[in-house]
C-alpha cells in the first residue's frame, strides 16, 4: 500500500467524521457526575481486588478490645510535627455511668509504617505473603473502630467489598442472560411463542418483589458453606430481575427484526440464532451498558438487605449488609455509631453506579448535545 492510498484512506476517515463510539464517549465526557462515579466506582474495585492487602489484619481475627471507637491519627507530639502515629487506647470505667470507655494514652504514640508484617494470607488468591499496605508499630491500629467480638471493622468492610460488589456483576451476568434470550426469542419469533412467553413475565411481574426475594432466600439451607450461600443468593437476586429486561428488550427486538440488514439475512438462509446473535442483540448493546449500570445497585442493596436480615451470606464471610446487623437497634447506635461505616460503602457505590449510568444514557441519546 503506498502512501497516497494510506494519505486517501486517513481523508476518507476524516470526512466521515468521529465514530458513534467516539461521540458517545465525548456526551460520557461531558458530564462531571458521570466522570466522578466512574472514578469511584474503579477505586471502590480497585480496593476489592487487594482487600486482602490493604486490610490491616484477617476479616476472623478476634481481639480483647471489643466495640473499641476509632483510633485517630495524629500528625503533633508534644508540640511539633511528627511522622503520622496514633496512640494506644486504655480501658477504663466511667465514674457517673460505670460504663467501659477508651482513652487514649497520649504517652504512649504508635507510629504508622507502610508495607508491615501481619497476618498472612493468599494476595489475589495466590502468592502467600505476611505484608500489608499499613499497621502500627508497637501495638494495634484499627481506623474505624471494632465489633462486638473485637474484630477489626475496616478489614471486614474491605473484604466485605468483595462480596458486595461481585454480588451485582454475576447477577447481572446470569439475569441478562435470561432476559435476553428470553425477549430476544419472544420479539423475534412472534405469534404464540411471544403470546406464551409475555404471559409468563406478566406472572414473575404481578408477584411483589420483596416477599418473594425474602421467600427465595429462607429456601437456600442454612448448612451451606459460605460460598454456596453467596451463589444461591446471587441466583436469588437473578431470577426475579430478569423478566422486566425481558420485556424491554422484547420491544427492542420487535423494532429491529423488520429492518432491511435483517430481512437480507433470513433471505440468505442464515439460521434464525445466528441472526438474533450477530445482527440483533448488536443493535441492543447501547441499551444493555446502560440498563446494566442502571440495575447493578438493585442487587448491591438485595444483597445488603438479606444479610442485614439474615438471609444472606454467613460467616466467616462478610459483606456490608452483613456488617450493618451489628447496627439494628438504636442503643448500638448511639454507643457505636462507628457501626454504620459500612452503610456509608452502600451509599456511595449506589450513587456511583446511578451517576454513571445516567450519564451513559445521555451519552447513548443521539439527540443529547
Amino acid at each position: 500500500m503506498t502512501d497516497a492510498t494510506v494519505a486517501a484512506a486517513q481523508r476518507k476517515q476524516d470526512d466521515a467524521g468521529p465514530s458513534p463510539l467516539r461521540l458517545a464517549w465525548r456526551r460520557f465526557t461531558r458530564s462531571r457526575t458521570g466522570v466522578l462515579g466512574g472514578i469511584i466506582l474503579l477505586l471502590l474495585y480497585l480496593v476489592a481486588l487487594l482487600a486482602q492487602f490493604i486490610a490491616p489484619f484477617d476479616v476472623t481475627t478476634q481481639h480483647r478490645a471489643v466495640y473499641q471507637p476509632p483510633q485517630p491519627l495524629s500528625l503533633w507530639f508534644e508540640g511539633h510535627l511528627a511522622w503520622p502515629h496514633t496512640y494506644a487506647m486504655t480501658q477504663e470505667r466511667d465514674p457517673v455511668t460505670f460504663r467501659r470507655v477508651f482513652v487514649a494514652d497520649k504517652e504512649q504514640p504508635l507510629p504508622l509504617r507502610l508495607f508491615v508484617k501481619g497476618e498472612r494470607y493468599r494476595f489475589l488468591g495466590l502468592i502467600e505473603t505476611d505484608r500489608h499496605l499499613f499497621g502500627a508499630v508497637g501495638g494495634d491500629y484499627y481506623p474505624l473502630g471494632t465489633d462486638r467480638f473485637g474484630r477489626d471493622l475496616l478489614s471486614r468492610m474491605l473484604v466485605g467489598s468483595q462480596v458486595s460488589l461481585t454480588v451485582g456483576l454475576i447477577g447481572i451476568l446470569i439475569s441478562f442472560s435470561i432476559g435476553i434470550l428470553v425477549g430476544g426469542v419472544s420479539g423475534y419469533y412472534g405469534g404464540w411463542i411471544d403470546q406464551v412467553l409475555q404471559r409468563l413475565i406478566e406472572v414473575l411481574l404481578s408477584f411483589p418483589r420483596i416477599p418473594i426475594l425474602l421467600a427465595l432466600a429462607t429456601v437456600i439451607p442454612t448448612t451451606w458453606p459460605s460460598t454456596a450461600v453467596y451463589l444461591g443468593i446471587v441466583a436469588v437476586l437473578a431470577v426475579i430481575g430478569w423478566a422486566g429486561l425481558a420485556r424491554v428488550v422484547r420491544g427492542q427486538v420487535l423494532a429491529v427484526r423488520e429492518t432491511e440488514f435483517v430481512t437480507a439475512a433470513k433471505a440468505l438462509g442464515v439460521r434464525d440464532l445466528t441472526v438474533i446473535v450477530k445482527h440483533v442483540v448488536p443493535n441492543l448493546t447501547s441499551y444493555l451498558v446502560v440498563a446494566a449500570t442502571l440495575a447493578l445497585p438493585g442487587y448491591i442493596l438485595g444483597e445488603s438487605a438479606l444479610s442485614f436480615l439474615g438471609l444472606g451470606v454467613k460467616e466467616p464471610m462478610t459483606s456490608w449488609g452483613l456488617l450493618l446487623k451489628d447496627a439494628q437497634n438504636f442503643e448500638s447506635l448511639r454507643l457505636y455509631p462507628w457501626l454504620l461505616a459500612p452503610g456509608a460503602l452502600i451509599v456511595l457505590s449506589v450513587l456511583a453506579f446511578n451517576f454513571v449510568g445516567d450519564a451513559l444514557r445521555d451519552a447513548a441519546d443521539v439527540r443529547s448535545r
